[in-house]
């Protein structure tokens, strides 16, 4: 992983970490239910951001070297997967 994209991602799991601290709190103070559904929702939109860059760095890097080389059948694969992965989570 390229060294700005890692500190990008590590920097939005740390934002993402302070959003579920703060999501912990606002269920343990009975908040409105529907302001702990928005906060759940914006940490979804946040780790969806994160492995939409995670790809595309992998096709970017990983895939393209696989299938420059003898790997083809392992890059197809993980795409499959997480194109199956991604079907599961709508």
């Amino acid at each position: 992983m390229k060294t700005e994209l890692k500190t990008k991602v590590l920097r939005q799991l740390k934002i993402i970490e302070g959003q579920v601290r703060g999501l912990q709190k606002m269920v343990e103070e009975d908040k409105y239910c529907i302001d702990v559904i928005t906060q759940t929702s914006a940490v979804r939109n946040s780790l969806s951001s994160i492995e939409g860059k995670m790809l595309e760095s992998h096709l970017h890097t990983c895939v393209v070297e696989q299938m420059q080389g003898k790997n083809k059948t392992k890059a197809i694969d993980e795409i499959l997967s997480v194109y199956q992965l991604a079907k599961k989570s709508r």
